[in-house]
């Protein structure tokens, strides 16, 4: 990872990111500009999407995010965080964490950027990464197509993977799973970390997702979920996890 500094903070990048990078280019107003913005997913922010051929020799479809609190803390702060050094920031962080798991093969969605505005003794941040091409997220996925039972159990083993590497994701949960071309990808390791494998954290995280799952089907009847589904899941999860 690489840093450069900037006149309001600072830009932390990977070796493959352009060295010309600029903090307008983690503002969605210089891509609208440019007529540069290609869509957008909206949860309690909207998160951009962005075409940044312009910028780029390669031509590269890029998720913009913005790093809002959330919480009770919200109503006081609505995207400060308390600065305690570059590489213990939010962004910084997680750019850091998704580095180093796309490096050893994860599939996670390709890091490239994290933008740190210092505001006294506060800062607020950015994270740019690669979009994965024909991606959607399980939720919007089996609002309309079921997913076979290879799949239940392809994704219970792509989880194990994660979790026998001791990685925690702090918000596992439905929409944070996409799928494209059969190949599943976790996103948003925002908060996550790597930490020594154990039955606790990891049977937390299992535990939310499959809360997540409870809420979308409460909300969405039709959407291609079962108990069963889940037991699919679970169970080759918990085989993959009892592999040496």
């Amino acid at each position: 990872m690489k840093f450069k500094k900037t006149a309001t903070g600072s830009i932390a990048y990977c070796e493959h990111t352009s060295d010309n990078i600029e903090t307008t280019w983690f503002s969605v107003d210089f891509w609208r500009a440019r007529e540069a913005v290609t869509g957008s997913s909206k949860g309690r922010y909207t998160t951009w999407f962005v075409d940044a051929s312009i910028e780029q020799e390669d031509v590269q479809q890029w998720v913009l995010r913005h790093y809002y609190r959330g919480g009770l803390i919200e109503k006081f702060s609505r995207d400060k965080y308390l600065f305690t050094g570059l590489t213990r920031t939010r962004a910084v962080a997680e750019l850091a964490l998704l580095e180093t798991l796309y490096d050893q093969g994860f599939p996670v969605p390709k890091p490239i950027a994290a933008n740190v505005e210092r505001c006294g003794l506060n800062y607020r941040a950015d994270l740019i990464i690669e979009r994965v091409e024909g991606a959607e997220d399980l939720v919007a996925r089996l609002s309309k197509t079921a997913m076979t039972t290879e799949q239940w159990q392809a994704l219970g083993q792509c989880i194990a993977r994660f979790h026998k590497h001791g990685v925690y994701h702090a918000d596992l949960n439905a929409k944070n799973i996409l799928i494209a071309d059969e190949q599943f990808y976790l996103i948003d390791f925002d908060r996550g970390e790597l930490r020594t494998a154990k039955a606790d954290w990891q049977k937390a995280n299992m535990d939310r997702l499959l809360r997540s799952f409870r809420k979308e089907l409460a909300k969405l009847p039709q959407l291609g979920f079962t108990e069963a589904h889940w037991q699919l899941l679970h169970n080759a999860y918990s085989e993959e996890l009892a592999l040496k």
